[in-house]
């Protein structure tokens, strides 16, 4: 292998000392995703699902991928919408997206964490234990109160 001249040399590695550090192939949030305001409704005689809701805060964007709960079988994000004049609830399968600095709230009538196989009845007062997690930010752990979301508190729906 023939080497280089040093005028030839010189530049490349002024280009290699300046380039980006090395990365490992994964984003790194700027910190964790803010939660408040985390509530679940109390869940009625004989039946197991029920809606939570809370505001996150993402210092970088981010998506919302999944929830889990001991407290339920099943945990997932939901988005409710209206098509052809009917109010239609699903699974955001690809997740919930949070852009950065933004305050995105999950609230009755709109996106919110439905519960279902719930295993015990949820009574005004207790505590639910919820495990959100992230596309590239490090899990948050939540304990939401048990009782009626202040703005929804006449709404009989989840």
């Amino acid at each position: 292998m023939k080497a280089l001249p040093l005028f030839t040399a010189l530049p490349l590695l002024a280009l290699v000392a300046c380039g980006q550090p090395a990365s490992s192939g994964k984003s790194e949030a700027a910190g964790p995703v803010a939660v408040t305001g985390a509530i679940c409704r109390p869940t009625p005689t004989g039946r197991q699902v029920t809606g939570c809701y809370l505001t996150l805060t993402a210092p970088a964007a981010d998506t919302l991928v999944s929830v889990a709960s001991p407290a339920s079988a099943l945990a997932q994000v939901h988005e409710m919408r209206m098509e052809s004049n009917m109010m239609m609830m699903r699974e955001l399968e690809d997740g919930l997206p949070l852009p950065a600095g933004e305050s995105v709230a999950l609230a009755p009538g709109g996106n919110h964490i439905m519960l279902m196989g719930v295993t015990e009845p949820l009574k005004t007062g207790d505590t639910v234990s919820l495990t959100l997690t992230f596309a590239t930010a490090a899990p948050v752990e939540v304990t939401a109160t048990v009782g009626q979301p202040a703005v929804a508190a006449a709404h009989t729906g989840h």
